[in-house]
């Protein structure tokens, strides 16, 4: 755990957060700036500042991440309609906390990215 990381210090339950979902590997919580009406973070809970530092190791976690979202998102009863899952890595991504946490965005017609 990193003292100084609010994700670190949620998922411990230093700090306080609606907390959607926890277990020795996973901690869910909803976003206190939604960006739509269903907007929840899922961390893992070991410390990984971006996805640039994730390694082998965590393939598993990370794997987890994506499955819990699609369950949530099914508890939340937006899987049908539509959901939007994000990770934003370093600065320029638009990674404001560094801590590995995927976006799990819902319940509003969201913007389609063009490539």
């Amino acid at each position: 755990m990193e003292t100084n990381c609010i994700f670190c210090r949620i998922a411990a339950g230093e700090a306080s957060a609606a907390i959607v979902y926890h277990d020795d590997e996973l901690t869910a919580f909803w976003d206190r700036r939604p960006a739509a009406p269903v907007h929840i973070l899922l961390i893992p809970n070991k410390h990984i500042d971006t996805l640039n530092q994730a390694d082998a190791e965590d393939t598993h976690v990370l794997g987890r991440m994506i499955l819990k979202a699609k369950d949530i998102a099914k508890k939340e009863g937006v899987d049908e309609r539509g959901f939007r899952l994000v990770i934003n890595t370093g600065l320029e991504g638009g990674q404001s906390v560094n801590h590995v946490h995927l976006h799990l965005i819902a319940g509003k017609q969201l913007p389609i990215f063009h490539g």
